[in-house]
């Protein structure tokens, strides 16, 4: 069989001088499917981190299509034109006749200038970001389960990107914001499962030993997307938006090559759809164990298929009728809204603060760096249910301390708002590490993408808060701390999963439930 990935590809084969990793046992209790893949793996190694490495990538461009209408969809800054004083008195641009006022810059730096929305309502207005949203929503929950199912992690993230490279690079053609509006909807559609997908197989390759910091990579790959669009966007602020749009899904489609080239496949996902040969290959592939002891600890594997037909919804199906797996996914998913509200509606709500947006952008990107590095050197040393229960009120706190408008207090709400959103990112990324570790391979992927879907779910009502924020900021900031403040709760009805191997069926992790069950009865 030819090796999938032969440039990435080291598999390890030592002289009769080197030292070699012991045999696995012989064959008295065979070994789970999960403990059998640990054993396999063997060693973190170079190949292990050039391929998590490439796959946590995703994470960059998924950033700049989450978080682009920031700057191709913001009303520019405009001027009177005239010596009117009723020009320089009015509040907005729309209480004003045409021939009065101007545009400091060209027409076609954003959306709204282009296409005449600067007086439309605020769906109108709305459409395209809503648009992302929604397709988000509706690609989180279609193609949930494809990664378990049918096509795997690799072909789920690889589509994945190419969709959403393509359709972002359609949107520069865009004539008009209906059209525009329905690219973004397919960008979210196809956006929807590429963190998920990215995350999974990244912690697939690896042994729990590394499963924690491997899975930071992504969220530091993040952060790199998230900085790189204030920087795109003043450097592009003299010329059309359409740009950003270019530059942004050319790179997406480059990474596609690359991921179709050189990514495996999970060796977990191929055993448990019973693929066994292309498993062996890529453990050889990426393992520091010599190919023979592969082979042995393979042969003396014991695994029962799971026994439920495959198609679309058939993961989602078996988390719900599982009592242990239902309580689960839905505790996730209520401590995913209220994460989701604050994560990406701290961001939209920038606009609500006096402070220069490219500088505020900036900041908020930079506070995703310390967030994950926080998360890559304490993962391991502190319970996923506790950190998310004091990141989350702490979130909340400085979301409420953000209304705070009172001289000289005023001028600490940049920074209120910073420590909120650095608590809700901290939150957010050890939320999917968490998730990840609750789930066995075979419904990983699924039950990740709708905790994500969560997250997109409580991001979706965002926008209206920060538009009625606007107003009062109570119905802005004060409802993010609030929601996020109690979302932590719902992890005192999960398990505690540091340091835990992972499972790959449902029956392994069912007899962990019951083991812990018994031992607190």
């Amino acid at each position: 069989m030819a090796d999938p990935t032969p440039l990435l590809c080291q598999p390890n084969q030592p002289s009769d001088t080197e030292e070699q990793p012991p045999s696995p046992p012989p064959n008295k209790h065979h070994p789970s499917l999960g403990s059998t893949v640990e054993l396999c793996i063997g060693e973190f190694n170079w190949s292990q981190f050039l391929q998590s490495l490439l796959v946590s990538v995703a994470w960059l461009f998924d950033a700049q299509q989450t978080f682009i209408t920031v700057f191709t969809d913001a009303p520019p800054s405009w001027r009177c034109t005239s010596a009117d004083n009723d020009c320089a008195a009015a509040a907005t641009l729309c209480d004003l006749p045409r021939e009065s006022w101007a545009w400091d810059g060209p027409a076609h730096s954003s959306t709204v200038s282009e296409w005449g929305l600067e007086c439309a309502n605020s769906v109108i207005s709305g459409l395209p970001a809503s648009s992302f949203f929604l397709g988000c929503l509706v690609g989180g929950f279609l193609l949930a389960s494809l990664a378990d199912s049918s096509l795997g992690r690799k072909n789920m993230l690889f589509f994945s990107c190419l969709i959403m490279g393509i359709t972002s690079f359609l949107a520069t053609l865009s004539p008009n914001v209906w059209i525009y509006s329905a690219l973004k909807f397919l960008c979210g559609f196809a956006r929807a499962t590429i963190g998920t997908s990215a995350l999974v197989l990244a912690t697939e390759i690896v042994g729990k030993r590394r499963r924690g910091q491997t899975s930071v990579i992504g969220f530091f790959c993040f952060t790199i997307g998230f900085l790189s669009l204030p920087a795109m966007a003043y450097a592009n602020k003299s010329s059309s938006w359409r740009n950003l749009y270019l530059w942004t899904s050319i790179s997406t489609i480059i990474y596609c090559i690359l991921v179709k080239v050189f990514v495996t496949e999970s060796p977990r996902w191929l055993l448990v759809r019973g693929r066994t040969e292309e498993a062996v290959a890529t453990l050889k592939c990426i393992t520091s164990v010599t190919q023979s002891n592969v082979d042995l600890a393979i042969n003396n594997m014991s695994h029962k298929e799971e026994n439920w037909n495959v198609d679309l919804f058939s993961a989602l199906k078996i988390l719900l009728q599982k009592k242990w797996s239902s309580r689960r996914l839905v505790s996730i998913m209520a401590m995913g809204i209220g994460i989701g509200l604050v994560y990406y509606g701290m961001p939209l709500g920038l606009q609500n603060l006096s402070f220069n947006l490219y500088l505020s952008v900036t900041f908020n990107a930079l506070s995703e760096l310390p967030s994950a590095l926080i998360v890559f050197f304490f993962v391991d040393k502190f319970n996923r249910r506790t950190t998310i229960l004091l990141f989350t009120i702490l979130s909340g706190v400085f979301s409420m301390l953000s209304i705070i408008e009172v001289k000289p207090w005023s001028n600490l709400q940049i920074g209120f708002e910073l420590i909120s959103f650095f608590s809700a990112c901290s939150s957010f990324n050890v939320y999917l590490i968490y998730t990840t570790e609750l789930f066995p391979t075979c419904v990983r992927n699924s039950a990740l993408s709708m905790a994500r879907l969560a997250v997109v779910f409580g991001g979706a009502f965002s926008p209206m808060l920060v538009s009625a924020g606007r107003a009062n900021k109570f119905l802005c900031y004060g409802v993010f701390g609030l929601v996020i403040g109690f979302s932590g709760v719902f992890g005192i009805f999960l398990p505690e999963t540091r340091g835990r191997a992972l499972c790959d069926t449902m029956d392994e992790e069912e007899s962990k439930e019951k083991i812990a069950s018994d031992m607190l009865a």
